[in-house]
């Protein structure tokens, strides 16, 4: 089935499909801005497999724009709108896109110069007349296996990489989701993640597939105004990374405010760690967390921790979804015994045909029809999976193995601390020494010395860092990941 019609095939045509700030849409409305979004395409010449941008905010005219693409066969390629023409130009050039769909305000002359010949499709086109112009297909017949979109991720490295992504893939993502985290029409899920980023894109598939709500966050980087909205809409659902969970915990009034219709959690998109999730867990004892685990290349996520498992399993990323088998293998591929560590190895239909126009990285990450994931972990005697490190993010002080999540978990057990990055930086006597980046709340009178007396007493000492380095902000992607390579950067 073509994506498109998967996704809006569930919500009834007077549902509430959307609030994007102070306008409401239902599905009969969504439909109907798709169907206006697939004729301003094909007047523009798009055709099926066509590389079309989406360039902008999460907006109504953004959802409709994906959907339309999906809908006549073509591929979307979301650009975030927070990359510098440099970036963007460098993206450009591997996804090759015709037309760019962008809201008229968000185009500036320097992302047009980037963004070349290609015509740009604006929200004026979801109120053109229909009567005028040719006719596109009513949805273009597409094989399980057609591209239907390519997911940028850049942001971390320097090069861009461009994941093909089919429709197989999401509509069994999607499938895994739904059915792991029990998904329904009654959902009101605040988006404060981006759709450019494959855990915001997996929010739209199965919200819009389990006929539910999306909102529209305004303002994703300010906890109060997220917060206001949670209260505002009644939202039942809320979905983030690390470092959003973190300001809330520890930097907002989260803690003091009652929201009774939140009542469920979704985490990904890096290690939560425990304390956090202790956290969460005693200001919200009754909500159902879900802890998760993913990558783009396996088109979102691939994992979750089961709700009955919370406090037994406490640090772990759970099992496969539905559909998903993971295995933790040594470098002879053989799986680890309990506690050994070894690397995180993908299979399903949910993992990705690779990288657009780079056989070699293909080569490299999918095996066999699995994916490699890069990611470090253990499991216990029941087969649930812990996360280690990243394999390019461990420390190696004096010839040891050091993983930066555990740096970065035992200075977080400090109230005032909200966030951390460990990084390993040159030293002529460890080889490797141990930094650390924090940010503190508003008014703590934690310092260097007193951070270090705390490790001292923690770990050992070859695992205490050799500084602390207190910054106003982490460096970060527009996903709200942190940048360990800008951190390098310094050094």
């Amino acid at each position: 089935m073509n994506t498109a019609n998967y996704l809006l095939e569930t919500g009834a045509d007077h549902r509430l499909a959307l609030i994007d700030g102070e306008q409401s849409y239902t599905y009969g409305e969504l439909r109907a801005a798709v169907v206006a979004l697939t004729h301003a395409l094909v007047a523009n010449g798009v055709q099926p497999q066509a590389h079309v941008a989406i360039f902008g905010p999460n907006t109504y005219f953004w959802i409709a724009a994906y959907l339309a693409i999906l809908k006549l066969g073509a591929v979307a390629v979301p650009f975030s709108p927070a990359a510098k023409p440099a970036q963007l130009a460098e993206m450009q050039k591997l996804v090759a896109c015709q037309v760019v769909c962008a809201p008229a305000a968000q185009l500036t002359p320097a992302h047009r110069t980037v963004f070349g010949d290609c015509v740009v499709i604006t929200e004026a086109a979801l109120t053109a007349d229909l009567s005028a112009g040719p006719v596109g297909p009513s949805s273009a017949e597409v094989a399980p296996t057609q591209l239907a979109a390519l997911m940028l991720t850049s942001g971390t490295t320097a090069r861009p990489r461009a994941v093909c992504v089919t429709h197989r893939n999401i509509q069994a993502n999607t499938n895994s989701i739904i059915a792991a985290l029990e998904i329904g029409l009654d959902d009101r899920m605040l988006v404060v993640l981006p759709f450019h980023y494959c855990f915001g894109t997996s929010l739209l598939h199965t919200h819009l597939r389990a006929g539910a709500t999306l909102v529209l966050a305004n303002n994703a980087a300010l906890p109060e105004v997220l917060l206001n909205e949670l209260e505002a809409h009644s939202c039942t659902s809320f979905a983030g990374v690390p470092s959003v969970y973190q300001l809330l915990l520890r930097n907002s009034t989260f803690p003091r405010r009652s929201l009774p219709a939140l009542r469920t959690f979704q985490q990904a998109g890096g290690k939560l760690q425990p304390v956090l999730i202790e956290e969460l867990t005693a200001l919200r004892p009754t909500a159902r967390i879900f802890i998760m685990y993913g990558q783009t290349e396996a088109t979102a996520r691939l994992s979750y921790l089961p709700l009955e498992q919370m406090q037994a399993k406490r640090g772990s990323i759970g099992r496969g979804l539905p559909g998903v088998k993971l295995r933790v293998v040594n470098e002879a591929g053989q799986e680890v015994r309990p506690g050994e560590v070894g690397q995180i190895i993908a299979y399903g239909e949910n993992v990705t045909a690779g990288y657009l126009n780079d056989p070699e990285s293909t080569a490299r990450t999918f095996v066999g029809g699995a994916l490699h994931t890069g990611d470090l972990a253990t499991v216990d005697a029941d087969g649930y999976i812990y996360i280690v490190d990243r394999q390019s993010d461990f420390i190696k002080p004096l010839g040891h193995r050091v993983s930066s999540h555990e740096i970065e978990a035992c200075v977080l057990a400090l109230p005032d601390v909200l966030a951390a990055a460990a990084i390993g930086v040159p030293d002529p006597l460890l080889g490797e020494a141990i930094r650390v980046y924090v940010t503190l709340r508003p008014g703590a009178v934690l310092d260097e010395q007193a951070m270090l007396a705390h490790y001292k007493r923690t770990l050992p000492r070859y695992m205490t860092p050799k500084q602390i380095v207190i910054l106003a902000q982490l460096p970060m992607n527009s996903q709200g990941k942190v940048l360990k390579t800008a951190l390098r950067q310094l050094v």
